[in-house]
């Protein structure tokens, strides 16, 4: 594989500046597909995040004074920058995260951009609630920025999660110090300069590389920050929680899932086989909201298990600057063993491994696996129960929709899940039944992002779309007028 770029060194971006870490510590940038080292990267720690924190303080007594329409007009400059170095982007963000590059270029980078557009558009038509009283009186609901928000970023779809969260918290007249992904920092630091130039007031956006140990925990206990917003790994987001709950800080968490694929046999199988290899495969299963927890009645578990392999046996794994490339890099060495150890596991548990479950032999360099398909296991094995996030499904018969429900609940995690029936109220009854933030039937992937979405149980805390997310970036209060 003959994957040539530039390095890019990332350096903390503080009060519209970028600059090196106090004690000049650093660490390689690596490229999953090739394990090449692309850049370097400064290792931020307190002092860093301190720094960060008095700018955007200092930063949020203008800021929060700013017109709507100013907030609105930047917004929207933002969202179209991204898609002017669209190109620039989608490159950077498949180097960081190994994935194909059609799909940075596709889904992350314009639903990235999409983000600061709805915002810039939501809040500049955004009104307000008031309540008259029999007494003569008029309550008037009013929201107010909160301050300092923490943001702390995943690896898997880096751009595009942070904007979903950066974009509703500028638009309220919040500032931020937020921490990229260790492995995925460079769209992150691009965008400080985007900010920049789309006139985003120095110290708004500040930016802090470094480890969960140091730049996340002092994110999290910096006494002057009010807020946490963080995607991830649910045990990470209890220590995150932890280390933040002195300060009474307030938490919007999206966390794990291991999501429910249901199918019943009244379904369109062509479409949901289709559907279920993207909601299987796409971003090497690195996805919170795939379906890696697939169910299909019994009546018809042969024909799309058939079906199923055969369509999974076609998908190219290799380098992810192909067109024709479906299934890049996994993020890391240590991820990708993790990945092959719970393999392993299935096969130690008694599971069948119908096809994958192999490194790609075809790459000399870099973290590829064969999308993998596992049957022969019940609801009480670890590789059904833990989130793996990465190419690895299974697959379970089941006879009625009572057993499907109690299967699809029979977890700590509750973030997404998908039923497929042509049978409008069982499609209904089932939906309903499922303990999950969001449920698609007939459908993977949809999102409006008007819509509340978030995780139940483990998943998460809070939810984030629309008014859900002004709402979390804002102090309401009521202003009681007796007249």
């Amino acid at each position: 594989m003959a994957v040539k770029v530039k390095n890019m060194d990332c350096k903390h971006f503080i009060n519209g500046e970028y600059i090196s870490s106090v004690d000049n510590k650093s660490f390689d940038n690596i490229n999953p597909a090739t394990e090449e080292v692309i850049g370097q990267v400064e290792e931020g720690g307190a002092y860093e995040v301190d720094l960060a924190v008095k700018a955007a303080k200092n930063a949020f007594e203008t800021w929060k004074k700013s017109k709507v329409s100013e907030r609105a007009a930047i917004l929207r400059k933002i969202g179209d920058l991204l898609l002017e170095r669209k190109d620039e982007l989608a490159l950077l963000e498949t180097m960081d995260t190994g994935k194909p590059l059609w799909l940075s270029s596709n889904v992350d980078i314009p639903r990235a951009a999409g983000s600061f557009h709805f915002y810039a558009n939501f809040i500049s038509t955004m009104g307000t609630e008031a309540y008259p009283m029999e007494v003569g009186a008029m309550n008037f609901v009013v929201r107010r920025p909160l301050g300092v928000v923490g943001m702390i970023n995943p690896w898997n779809l880096p751009l595009l999660l942070l904007s979903a969260k950066l974009a509703p918290c500028l638009a309220m007249g919040n500032t931020v110090v937020l921490k990229p992904a260790r492995w995925t920092p460079m769209t992150a630091t691009l965008l400080g300069e985007i900010c920049k130039q789309a006139g985003l007031p120095d110290g708004v956006v500040n930016i802090v590389n470094g480890a969960g140990r140091t730049v996340g925990e002092a994110i999290a206990e910096h006494k002057d920050i009010r807020a946490i917003a963080f995607t991830g790994e649910t045990s990470t987001g209890k220590s995150i929680m932890r280390a933040g709950v002195s300060n009474l800080k307030r938490f919007s968490f999206e966390l794990g899932g291991k999501n429910p694929n249901i199918i019943f046999e009244d379904c369109d199988l062509e479409e949901v086989v289709e559907t279920t290899l993207r909601s299987s495969f796409i971003n090497q299963g690195a996805v919170c909201l795939c379906g890696s927890r697939i169910y299909v009645q019994r009546s018809i578990y042969d024909k799309f298990l058939e079906k199923f392999i055969s369509k999974t046996r076609e998908q190219i794994v290799g380098d992810p600057l192909e067109g024709n490339t479906n299934i890049g890099a996994l993020i890391s060495k240590q991820h990708y063993n993790r990945v092959l150890d719970y393999i392993e596991t299935a096969k130690k548990e008694g599971g069948t491994i119908e096809t994958g479950g192999n490194p790609v032999q075809s790459q000399e360099k870099g973290y590829f696996l064969e999308p993998t398909i596992i049957t022969g296991l019940d609801n009480s094995c670890q590789v059904i129960k833990e989130e793996i996030f990465g190419p690895v499904v299974t697959v379970q018969p089941f006879d009625t929709e009572e057993e499907v429900i109690s299967y699809a609940n029979d977890t700590h995690y509750g973030l997404s899940a998908s039923v497929w029936t042509k049978d409008s109220s069982r499609a209904f009854r089932v939906a309903h039944e499922i303990e999950a933030g969001l449920t698609w039937v007939n459908t993977w992937f949809l999102r409006d992002p008007r819509t509340p979405y978030g995780g139940e149980k483990q998943s998460g805390v809070g939810r984030q779309g629309g008014m859900f997310s002004i709402d979390f970036y804002s102090e309401v209060s009521t202003i009681c007028i007796k007249y």
